[in-house]
């Protein structure tokens, strides 16, 4: 089938408010298949992926160990029954989970405290990231008893309607809004320290004036624009979590997994919170996602099963998501790409700090391999047509980006923790050329 062929039918019998196709055809292409940091489409021509495919391919498109593993649990089990017969790799992963995250945080910090008890971490697995965030805001309000959640504007944790709640772009929103449970309440996202003590007014206000059951945060946002907030923030949340009974929730759906330089992006500042969603990089491409939570907490929240679980799906903890995500964990460890991730990181904004355009100022931002190059006009206005430009040019050349942010006008670098730095380097100068173009 060409790729012709597939958009006709896709226009066909797709709803139509899923796929952006352009008129004359230059978008997008047909993907035909991928391996390691390569793309290639339906008519043969190959790509470098700078995207990792909305950041999934953590360890390279079909990375052969997770590859083989999922071909094996396949031709062994290909589905089990989520909440009522188990298999064996949900336990393990269950169990890894716990090890990567709870556990390792705590027995870091007994370095400089040895009175530390080691946490440890309880999972509910589901498919997609939205669903890990709907856990954990279920998870809040059992354990807090308390509905109300802060967000942040230009956060997006998904679109069902849990998580629409506090997903802040009203694109997305204000068709659904009048069915909404409008638990959410949101306050600015900092980007600089400057930005702090309006920021915890605020934050102490909402605590004051709402039934306030947990905070809800990207340590970085991805879709809002790659937005870099300052060290201090995760901390502040912390501290007013703490001070005021409510949970912390950290959405690192896109930032886990060695994505920003380490496993995770809350290590950069030392957070540990009550509740994690994962996903994407979770299986390096099956849909699997997970809320990983305190024990404790876990534990306050979920009564024990009588044998008809409250939250739970037909998928649920899938054995060939498993088994991808225990070789997936093994891939990152094995080849130190969070390392990787956080040295090529430095030289990409480096690099990007020497781009200039002929239309529009320039800005880079980023942590690890999680970077944007924002394009603006003058008096601040988003040159969204240029970023769009200048993405669907690149793709004609061989590479593949995406924009971010509500206007579309951050040019974002997350592609798979494998890329060498002469391929950084290569996508660099072609984007170079592309904005010095008139």
């Amino acid at each position: 089938m060409t790729a012709r062929q597939t958009l006709q039918l896709l226009r066909a019998h797709e709803s139509r408010n899923v796929l952006f196709t352009e008129p004359d055809g230059s978008w997008p292409i047909v993907w035909e298949r991928a391996k390691g940091v390569h793309v290639w489409d339906a008519g043969g021509k190959k790509y470098l992926d700078l995207t990792a495919a909305f950041g999934v391919a953590a360890a390279g498109h079909a990375n052969p160990n997770v590859v083989k593993a999922g071909q094996k649990q396949m031709g062994k089990l290909l589905h089990a029954m989520g909440d009522v017969h188990p298999h064996a790799l949900k336990a393990q992963l269950a169990r890894e989970l716990s090890r990567i995250t709870f556990e390792r945080w705590t027995n870091q910090s007994k370095v400089q405290n040895q009175k530390s008890k080691t946490l440890t971490g309880k999972v509910i697995f589901s498919n997609s990231g939205f669903e890990a965030v709907e856990s954990a805001l279920k998870t809040s309000l059992l354990a807090t008893g308390k509905r109300g959640v802060i967000a942040f504007e230009g956060g997006y944790h998904g679109l069902g309607y849990g998580a629409l709640n506090t997903t802040h772009r009203e694109h997305f929103r204000s068709p659904f809004r009048s069915q909404l449970g409008k638990f959410g309440h949101f306050a600015k996202f900092p980007l600089q320290s400057a930005d702090m003590p309006a920021l915890e007014a605020s934050l102490r206000n909402h605590f004051r004036r709402q039934t306030i059951g947990a905070i809800l945060v990207e340590p970085i946002q991805a879709r809002g624009g790659i937005n870099v907030p300052p060290l201090e923030f995760l901390p502040l949340l912390r501290k007013l979590c703490n001070e005021y009974g409510a949970l912390l929730i950290l959405d690192e759906i896109y930032t886990g997994f060695g994505r920003t330089g380490k496993w995770f992006a809350c290590e950069h500042s030392g957070v540990v919170p009550e509740l994690i969603c994962l996903g994407k990089a979770l299986t390096g491409g099956f849909p699997l996602s997970a809320c990983v939570g305190r024990t404790a907490v876990m534990d306050a929240a979920w009564p024990v099963s009588n044998g008809e679980a409250i939250h739970t799906s037909t998928f649920l903890g899938h054995p060939v998501g498993c088994a991808m995500a225990l070789a997936q964990i093994n891939e990152i460890r094995r080849l130190k790409l969070f390392e990787h991730s956080a040295e090529l990181g430095k030289f990409l904004l480096s690099e990007l700090s020497k781009v200039q355009s002929a239309k529009s100022k320039v800005d880079a931002r980023g942590l690890g391999l999680m970077v944007g190059l924002e394009l603006s006009l003058p008096k601040g206005k988003p040159a969204t047509a240029e970023s769009l430009t200048a993405i669907k040019r690149l793709l004609h050349r061989g590479y593949i980006f995406l924009p971010e942010g509500e206007h579309a006008n951050v040019i974002s670098f997350t592609p798979p923790l494998t890329i060498t730095k002469a391929q950084l380097t290569q996508a660099v100068t072609e984007l170079k050329q592309v904005l010095a173009t008139d």
